[in-house]
C-alpha cells in the first residue's frame, strides 16, 4: 500500500471525504489517506497527525515523496492538539483505532470540535462506544458502511452535528442503526462468527465448578440479541 494505491478500507474512507475538504486525520501512520486524496485533487489543506516518532517521520516522507508538503501538514502531537483554529479544518478522519482510543481523542479535543467538523471514525473494535459517544455528543450518524477485507472485518461511521440527540437504543449502538437495517451479508457474516464465540464462551463458563452467574447472564443476554437481529 501507498498514497497511490490505498487498501480496501482506507479507500472505503475516503469516498466519505467531501471534495475540497480541510481535513484532519488523526493517527494518519504513513499520511496514506490524506496523500492519496491530495493526489486526486480532492483536499483544499490536510493536517495528517502523529503522536509516535516513527510512523510521524514515515509521514513526513511520504508527503515529500509525493510533492505535497504545501496542501499537507505533517504535525507529531497528540490526537486533536495537532489541530489549530488557523487550520480551519471541517472533517475530521480517525481510522484504525480502538473504539474507547477513538472517544478518548474526541473527548480530549472537544474544544477542536467547536465548528462541529464531519467526523469520518473506523474503529476496529468497540464501535458500539463511538456510536455512544457520537450520540451523547450531538452527533448523528448519518452513513455507516461494513466492509470485508482479508477475512478482518471493519465498520465505517460518519457522523454530522445536529441540535437534537437521536433516540438510539443500546442495539443500534450495537449493531449500529443503518447497518441493522441494511443487514448485508458482511453484517450477517460478522455477527453469526460473534454469535458462535459467544455460544463456545458460554458452554465454557457452564463447565465451570461454580458457575459466574453474572458473566452467563450478560453472555445469554448478547446471544439473544444477535439473534434478533440476524431473524428479525
Amino acid at each position: 500500500m501507498d498514497a497511490k494505491h490505498l487498501s480496501t478500507r482506507l479507500l472505503a474512507v475516503a469516498k466519505y471525504v467531501p471534495r475540497g475538504a480541510r481535513l484532519a486525520d488523526i493517527g494518519s501512520d504513513h499520511a496514506y489517506l490524506p496523500a492519496y486524496l491530495g493526489l486526486n485533487n480532492e483536499l483544499d489543506y490536510a493536517v495528517a497527525g502523529e503522536v509516535v516518532k516513527g510512523p510521524y517521520l514515515n509521514a513526513l516522507h511520504e508527503i515529500k515523496k509525493e510533492g505535497l508538503e504545501k496542501k499537507i501538514m505533517v504535525r507529531l502531537a497528540d490526537g486533536l492538539a495537532a489541530v489549530t483554529e488557523k487550520d480551519a479544518i471541517d472533517t475530521i478522519t480517525i481510522c484504525g483505532m480502538g473504539g474507547p482510543l477513538i472517544c478518548h481523542i474526541l473527548d480530549e479535543g472537544k474544544i477542536k470540535l467547536k465548528k462541529r467538523p464531519k467526523l469520518i471514525l473506523q474503529p476496529n473494535v468497540g464501535e458500539w462506544q463511538v456510536r455512544k459517544w457520537l450520540n451523547e455528543n450531538n452527533y448523528q450518524i448519518v452513513t455507516e458502511e461494513i466492509i470485508d477485507e482479508n477475512d478482518h472485518i471493519y465498520e465505517i461511521i460518519v457522523a454530522e452535528w445536529k441540535a437534537e440527540k437521536d433516540d438510539l437504543t443500546d442495539e443500534d449502538y450495537l449493531f449500529g442503526p443503518i447497518l441493522k437495517k441494511e443487514k448485508n451479508s458482511i453484517f450477517i457474516k460478522k455477527w453469526e462468527r460473534e454469535r458462535e464465540k459467544l455460544l463456545h464462551l458460554l458452554s465454557e463458563i457452564k463447565k465451570a465448578r461454580k458457575v459466574p452467574l453474572e458473566q452467563k447472564k450478560a453472555l445469554e443476554n448478547k446471544i439473544r440479541k444477535i439473534g434478533g437481529v440476524l431473524n428479525g
